[in-house]
């Protein structure tokens, strides 16, 4: 069976929907009036719901944006001559990732139980992925056996427990001298 092309129409308007998503949740947050969005959009109700049934599909739809934008980045500065300032700048960016787009992954991921979906676990192993090639170009001005899941970890605790992204920040460039600081020194 051929694939089944969307129309131009029908691509612009979801596109200028999770634009205005994008733009009321960051204003907010995730309990963003349907109504607004498709008002935002300049589309119709039925627009919206033609492309996202419910708001979970809206949120699922507006985060993996997120994710994807967060590792395309990642994916960029894999060519960085520097591999540490690339490992390091990509870090600065997850933390702010975190830091504000936490309750929007878990509203759009959060299953029965405060379970996490497959869908998490699929954007979690895509950042993992991206976190590691960056760690492994990086790899031989790090401490020894630092890993993506190490500086993942510590980062993601520093966006959660930071007074806020600017903080956040400087809590990975605390982070990047103390595993480059003595590279080769095992932990």
């Amino acid at each position: 069976m051929p694939p089944v092309h969307q129309r131009s129409d029908a691509s612009r308007n979801a596109a200028l929907l999770l634009a205005a998503a994008r733009e009321l949740i960051a204003e907010v947050g995730n309990d963003v009036a349907l109504d607004e969005v498709a008002r935002r959009a300049g589309v119709g109700n039925a627009t919206l719901y033609r492309h996202f049934p419910t708001r979970g599909d809206l949120l699922v739809a507006v985060y993996a944006d997120e994710v994807a934008a967060l590792c395309e980045r990642g994916e960029r500065l894999r060519g960085d001559p520097d591999p540490i300032g690339a490992l390091f700048a990509w870090l600065a960016e997850f933390v702010e990732h975190v830091a504000t787009k936490r309750p929007l992954a878990l509203a759009a991921t959060e299953g029965p139980a405060g379970r996490r979906t497959r869908l998490f676990e699929e954007w979690h192993a895509t950042v993992n992925a991206t976190a590691a090639e960056l760690v492994r170009r990086a790899a031989p001005a790090l401490r020894s056996g630092v890993t993506a899941v190490d500086l993942l970890s510590l980062a993601a605790g520093a966006a959660i427990t930071a007074g806020g992204t600017a903080h956040a920040r400087h809590l990975v460039a605390l982070l990047r001298d103390g595993v480059t600081a003595a590279a080769g020194r095992a932990v």
